[in-house]
């Protein structure tokens, strides 16, 4: 089942596409819910993001470019931070390059919809817990990261985290390839066998960390390949069994502040 987030002028929906058509629901997301039976044609809707998340927490450097250079030993504490949600954006939306740098870039991304309230869980009981999948693209912009190695003002900015177009909630996580085209050129391409720290690794984690809750994204990393770009570059971020994220950068108009 395909979920969407669209709007239909300054009305915002939420439902279940199939084919060419969306079928309005209405009710919690992830409980009960009813369709309304309002129907919309694709032509006519400018999509979302496929929800708001409760929270976003991305993990680093969790790819590697081949099998073989996949560690022995995983970390002892993986590499998470946390994205704010005034980050998210929809597909076909503009990624806005801050004012006083001319490049930032982009991370193509597995993105895990979690589904209830989650703690203390295994690995093997992980999935149970997960509401389905859409793409993430992860974008950064180094230049602000701390000496220190903290990367937060880096993650952070607004328009930061295009997620979309779709939560697919009938998937194999561990059979996609996360890809992204830059400009039409292929610049990511990996299967989930690259990962560092694979998937149920990454939730178990954190939940006996903290509690995750209905509606967290998690940012499951990014593949070998992710690049720096600049004003007018266009980004395609591709799960087949998902969709296509596109998105468009450009350059931060500066504020003009008037007394």
């Amino acid at each position: 089942m395909k979920i969407v987030r669209f709007a239909v002028g300054p009305d915002i929906y939420t439902g279940v596409l199939s084919d060419n058509e969306i079928r309005e629901i209405k009710g919690d997301l992830f409980g009960d819910w009813e369709y309304t039976g309002q129907r919309f044609s694709m032509d006519h809707v400018k999509l979302l993001a496929p929800l708001k998340p409760n929270q976003i927490i991305g993990i680093g450097a969790n790819f590697v470019s081949k099998i073989e250079d996949l560690p022995e030993n995983l970390p002892d504490i993986p590499v998470f931070f946390f994205k704010p949600t005034s980050s998210v954006i929809g597909p076909d939306e503009e990624i806005v390059i801050p004012l006083g740098i001319e490049e930032v870039k982009f991370e193509s991304e597995l993105a895990v919809i979690i589904g209830k309230e989650a703690k203390h869980v295994a690995e093997s009981d992980v999935l149970d817990y997960v509401f389905g999948y859409t793409i993430g693209n992860d974008v950064t912009a180094p230049q602000f990261f701390h000496e220190n190695g903290h990367w937060t003002i880096g993650k952070s900015f607004d328009t930061f985290t295009p997620l979309g177009p779709v939560i697919e909630t009938e998937l194999d996580p561990f059979k996609v390839r996360v890809k992204a085209e830059l400009n039409g050129e292929e610049k990511q391409n990996s299967g989930m066998d690259l990962m560092i720290i694979p998937i149920r690794k990454i939730i178990s984690y954190l939940s006996n960390v903290m509690t995750l809750k209905p509606g967290d994204v998690i940012l499951t990393g990014s593949p070998v390949g992710a690049e720096f770009v600049k004003a007018g570059d266009i980004i395609e971020c591709k799960i087949d069994e998902i969709g296509t994220l596109r998105n468009t950068f450009v350059t931060a108009k500066e504020t003009i502040k008037t007394s």
